[in-house]
């Protein structure tokens, strides 16, 4: 099975259909919001308002303000995918397979989606308290990665060169995404063949 095949066999029911609508309108408004007035501008229930749901609607999708710059579908997909890759594939391969096909997708998103993604990323590296929240969801998504690695090789979570391998491909992913920090108006789906690269140099064993 290919990632692409991965993602058209993922067919959403209708409850999950409709919580995928209402996490997109919540996200949108509160870009839109973020973008006009700054992110100290928009509260969680001006945001809930123009989105037409209630604040506890809004924290049952995103449990803090900051999320709702940081949360995005990718992750869960990209473990999905991982997951169900042939396991003839080697970890490393795994993930490379997977992350193209967040490619195959962010190749399809429309203008406003576009300008979405480039809001959130300019948020996320700008405004210090979601850095400051994106740091700590690293240390999340290390643990949700340990954890599909290991199921794929069969081994426990907390071993340590499992750990090891998900320390060495998170770090070169955050290395090829560096300029982001930088320049975080870029879009972050243009460095995804940085980031190819980056994991079929940790694959070759980082020669130098």
């Amino acid at each position: 099975m290919t990632s692409s095949e991965a993602i058209e066999g993922r067919a959403p029911g209708l409850r999950e259909r409709k919580k995928a609508k209402t996490r997109a309108a919540i996200q949108q408004e509160a870009m839109r919001l973020f973008r006009e007035r700054g992110y100290d501008g928009a509260t969680v229930e001006e945001i809930a308002e123009a989105a037409d749901v209630s604040p506890s609607t809004f924290f049952r999708y995103f449990p803090t303000k900051e999320d709702v710059i940081l949360r995005d579908d990718y992750d869960e997909l990209l473990l999905e995918v991982f997951l169900q890759l042939p396991p003839d594939l080697t970890p490393l391969q795994a993930c490379r397979e997977a992350l193209r096909s967040i490619g195959s997708i962010t190749g399809g998103l429309s203008p406003e989606e576009r300008e979405l993604e480039k809001v959130r990323m300019a948020l996320t590296f700008s405004v210090p308290e979601v850095r400051a929240r994106w740091i700590n969801e690293l240390v999340r998504s290390f643990q949700v990665l340990a954890g599909a690695v290991a199921a794929r090789a069969g081994r426990p979570a907390d071993d340590i060169q499992v750990r090891a391998f998900v320390g060495a491909v998170l770090g070169v992913m955050l290395v090829a995404m560096e300029p982001l920090v930088e320049d975080p108006t870029r879009e972050w789906t243009e460095f995804l063949p940085d980031i190819d690269e980056a994991l079929s140099y940790l694959e070759q064993g980082l020669p130098l």
